[in-house]
């Protein structure tokens, strides 16, 4: 028992030394490094080719109105994924007219999503440093999930899911660290990014709680924090509808609405065939496995729960365009990330 506690105080200080050795004026400019390399993987959406005229992108052209402030027409449900589009509003209105050859209202989406990139990369670092005690492997694995596939192909060409990933992870980070006063303006701010953030956090957090509630002191009041996150993501939604759609929605309505019309096995066969999914997982998941043992059960189980639900979803949904493949990169891909990193640099 003594050697066994001995080796976890030695671990979690090795883990803080780390940490410790990087200033925050350092994490700053990882930071911003992090932004000028998301910012060039997307360049070339802002005067090389047009998203919005891509097949299998046809949503940008929605996110894309929404930035500009004009209604989109009828009642899709994208017009409620409004975080992004806000954020990207004021480059939009900088860039109008200042930036030559260079599309605004994609330039608008480029900063918003490399941002959010940026800030997903910086938060890999923070987990991976924390978790692993070594400073180079979280920045190896903030390094591969810049360079994947779905990052330049998928993240930064202006669509949502950016924000979403950032969220998703933070609801990571803030359960690791015990922060979970945090949950409920991770859950509004999720809510605010994409619809399917609210099961995914639904599932992640309540899967978690299950998972470590012996290991936490005050596990009623971990509840009531997770719980409160839930009420706040519903809430948040609710008020959308309210703003934009002029009155409030029931959510099972609004699910309803977003009913495919595929059977659930020509759908799930489908997902199977996408080329998207596999760009994504290719090299990923063959290189992620094998050190996955070196994260905790409550990192491992919350995320492999929430990665069924994404399947589930886009059974239910019955989406095309590599929608599974973005959502699983967005539960999934920072911890593959990571255990990737410990695989290739042969960390013990």
């Amino acid at each position: 028992m003594e050697v066994a506690q001995t080796s976890s105080a030695n671990s979690n200080a090795a883990r803080q030394s780390g940490l410790d050795k990087l200033s925050w004026l350092q994490f700053t400019a990882l930071f911003w490094l992090f932004f000028l390399i998301a910012f060039g993987l997307g360049y070339p959406t802002l005067n090389r080719y047009d998203p919005r005229s891509t097949p299998g992108l046809i949503d940008v052209r929605s996110y894309a109105t929404l930035v500009t402030g004009a209604p989109i027409p009828g009642h899709e449900h994208l017009r409620f994924r409004v975080l992004v589009p806000w954020m990207a509003r004021p480059f939009y209105h900088l860039a109008k007219g200042r930036v030559h050859t260079w599309d605004p209202v994609m330039f608008g989406l480029l900063v918003s999503n490399s941002l959010f990139v940026a800030a997903t990369a910086w938060l890999i670092v923070v987990l991976g440093t924390h978790q692993l005690g070594s400073h180079p492997v979280a920045l190896v694995a903030s390094l591969l999930y810049l360079v994947n596939f779905a990052v330049p192909n998928l993240r930064l060409v202006g669509l949502v899911d950016a924000g979403e990933g950032f969220f998703l992870l933070a609801l990571l980070w803030s359960v690791s660290q015990k922060r979970l006063w945090c949950l409920p303006l991770i859950a509004a701010c999720g809510a605010l990014t994409k619809e399917s953030f609210i099961p995914f956090s639904m599932v992640f957090t309540a899967t978690w709680w299950l998972v470590a509630r012996k290991d936490l002191r005050a596990s009623g009041r971990s509840a009531a924090w997770i719980v409160g996150s839930w009420v706040v993501s519903f809430a948040v939604m609710a008020g959308l509808h309210w703003k934009i759609a002029g009155g409030m929605t029931n959510p099972l309505q609004f699910a309803a609405t977003l009913r495919g019309n595929d059977s659930y096995l020509s759908q799930f066969a489908e997902t199977l065939g996408d080329r998207n999914l596999w760009f994504v997982f290719l090299w990923l998941l063959p290189a992620g496995i094998p050190k996955l043992r070196k994260f905790p059960k409550a990192w491992l189980v919350p995320i492999a729960a929430t990665s069924l639900t994404a399947f589930a979803l886009d059974e239910y949904y019955s989406s095309d365009y590599g929608t599974v493949g973005r959502a699983l990169f967005s539960i999934a891909g920072p911890l593959l990330a990571l255990s990737a990193a410990s695989f290739l640099l042969r960390e013990p």
